[in-house]
C-alpha cells in the first residue's frame, strides 16, 4: 500500500501540475506565473491536509514531489505553448487528479488515526484544494463553488467508499482502486451528462 500511495502521489502531482499549466495558459501568463499556478495546483491540497493532521508537509519531507511538480510544469509549458487547445481540455486530467488525490488523502488520514468522517473530508479537501487555488490564481470562480457538474460530491463519494470498504476488512489496495474508480467515474459521467446537485432558490 505504501508503494501505491507513493507512486499515485507522484502521478497526482504531475497531473495536477498539468491542469495548472493548461488553465494558466488560457490567461496568457508568463513562465513564472505558470510555474506558480502549476505548483500550487499540484501541492496545495496535500499541504492543507498535512497542516490539519499536524504532520510534516509531504513535499517538504520529500522534495521529489516538488521536483516532479516543477518539471511537469516546465515540460508542459514548452510543449503546448503556441498551440490552440480546447478551453475545457484541462477538465479531463483534473478529474484524474481529483480521484488520485482524494484517495491518497483519505488513506493518509486513516493511517493517522483520523475518525472515518474526518478522514473522508480530509480526502475531499486533498482532492479539491489544488483546483481551488488554480482557479483563484487564474482569476476564475473555483469549479467547486459554481453551479455545475458534480465535483466535490464525487470526491466525497469515493472517499466514503474507501472508508466503508476498509471497515468491512476489504484489502486497502482494492479499496483504494475502487475509491479512485468511483471518483473518476462519477466526475466523468457528471461532465458527460450534465449531472448536478440541486441548487438553493427561494420562492418568489
Amino acid at each position: 500500500m505504501e508503494n501505491l500511495l507513493y507512486w499515485a502521489g507522484m502521478l497526482a502531482v504531475a497531473v495536477n501540475a498539468l491542469t495548472g499549466v493548461l488553465d494558466a495558459g488560457r490567461k496568457h501568463m508568463d513562465l513564472i506565473g505558470v510555474m506558480m499556478v502549476g505548483a500550487a495546483t499540484a501541492l496545495g491540497g496535500g499541504t492543507v491536509r498535512d497542516i490539519l493532521l499536524q504532520r510534516q508537509v509531504f513535499w517538504v519531507e520529500d522534495q521529489a514531489y516538488l521536483i516532479v511538480a516543477l518539471a511537469t510544469t516546465l515540460v508542459v509549458f514548452f510543449s503546448v505553448r503556441g498551440l490552440r487547445l480546447p478551453p475545457r481540455l484541462f477538465l479531463i486530467p483534473d478529474a484524474l487528479g481529483l480521484a488520485l488525490f482524494t484517495i491518497i488523502g483519505t488513506q493518509i488520514a486513516l493511517e493517522w488515526q483520523a475518525p472515518w468522517l474526518v478522514a473522508s473530508l480530509l480526502g475531499t479537501i486533498t482532492g479539491i484544494v489544488g483546483g481551488v487555488l488554480r482557479d483563484v490564481l487564474c482569476n476564475d470562480v473555483p469549479l467547486v463553488f459554481v453551479r455545475g457538474e458534480l465535483y466535490a460530491s464525487a470526491a466525497w463519494a469515493g472517499a466514503l467508499l474507501l472508508v466503508g470498504l476498509q471497515a468491512l476488512s476489504v484489502s486497502s489496495v482494492i479499496a483504494a482502486w475502487a475509491g479512485m474508480a468511483t471518483v473518476l467515474g462519477i466526475r466523468l459521467a457528471a461532465m458527460a451528462y450534465r449531472i448536478t446537485l440541486p441548487i438553493y432558490s427561494a420562492r418568489k
